[in-house]
């Protein structure tokens, strides 16, 4: 009975893999195909003459997103260690496994599971705790960087209503307020024990925590910063940088799908840009070029850790002699 059963949970597990695989490649696939963008003739003689044939240039973004994707798994690692101490290469088949998990839920919640599934099951509350520290670190980063190109922008926009520090802090404080009234009940139950479990956390890791998400915001941010150079964007830095900043920051907020973060952000930054009166072309090629580089080029590579994942036998076999 036990390999009937045991026959049949792996199966299943199989079939999860595969799903999972080829739903992030048809994605993958869809929205190359789907998108104008990059299927446009004068966008890709451009590309090809001011990116492609610039081996050095290309060289340069390429690296923006190694960089970034070194310095996720670096953070992993890091966060990890507070409970084991595990690879360089052990922290990126998690990170990029997790990536490819996380295309077809929504807000990344597949992440939480995918990451959980390597460690043993007395374990996985702490992982899924420290994998939201590191989302929560990195959301901390867009909203102080967003809050500042908010400040700056509602300088330099001629609108009615001006912006100032007061008013954004304003709103975050009664935003805040309303949520504490809201949920008072289970912030007071579950707030001692959440407590507890950051304090178990070594304060070095929290520190480095937070210096690796403030190093990917600053590496993507520029990443795209440097894209909208190539494209002939000329505006001060200060004022590029600062949409940059506010259309993260605004972006972030909108529950979605991964799978949906290029056209959320599509949206966004051609509202955004288009104050400027940057060409929408422009701004809808950078994203997509952008959501490429450091989405679907990692969810490549999660994929194949994805089908070559071998714990699950182990977790089946385990539970099975508890039932």
């Amino acid at each position: 009975m036990y390999n009937i059963s045991n026959r049949y949970k792996s199966v299943l597990i199989l079939i999860i893999k595969l799903v999972l695989v080829f739903g992030a490649f048809y994605i993958i696939s869809n929205k190359i195909s789907s998108n104008e963008n990059l299927k446009n003739a004068v966008f890709y003689k451009f590309l090809s003459s001011n990116i492609l044939n610039n081996y050095l240039l290309l060289i340069s973004i390429v690296l923006f997103t190694i960089t970034n994707w070194l310095f996720e798994i670096k953070k992993w690692k890091s966060l990890v260690s507070s409970i084991k101490q595990i690879s360089s290469y052990q922290a990126s088949k998690q990170a990029f496994s997790s990536l490819t998990a996380s295309l077809l839920t929504p807000n990344r919640i597949g992440e939480y599971g995918a990451k959980a599934l390597y460690y043993p099951p007395k374990e996985r509350k702490k992982i899924m705790l420290l994998n939201f520290l590191g989302n929560f670190s990195q959301m901390n980063m867009t909203i102080f960087f967003g809050l500042l190109g908010i400040l700056y922008l509602g300088r330099k926009i001629p609108v009615q209503m001006h912006i100032t520090f007061f008013q954004v802090f304003g709103i975050i404080l009664i935003f805040g307020l309303l949520l504490f009234y809201l949920f008072k009940n289970y912030w007071n139950t579950h707030w001692q024990k959440f407590v507890q479990s950051l304090q178990s956390i070594p304060v070095s890791i929290h520190v480095k925590n937070y210096t690796y998400s403030l190093l990917r915001y600053l590496i993507f941010s520029h990443q795209f910063y440097l894209l909208l150079i190539i494209f002939g964007v000329d505006f001060s830095y200060l004022t590029l940088m600062s949409l940059i900043f506010v259309m993260y920051f605004i972006a972030s907020v909108i529950p979605g799908f991964v799978i949906f973060d290029w056209l959320i952000k599509g949206s966004v930054a051609v509202s955004l840009f288009g104050i400027y009166e940057i060409n929408e072309i422009v701004i809808l090629s950078i994203i997509s070029i952008m959501w490429l580089l450091n989405f679907a080029l990692p969810a490549v590579i999660g994929s194949y850790y994805v089908l070559t994942f071998d714990k699950i036998p182990l977790l089946l076999k385990e539970n099975t002699i508890r039932t």
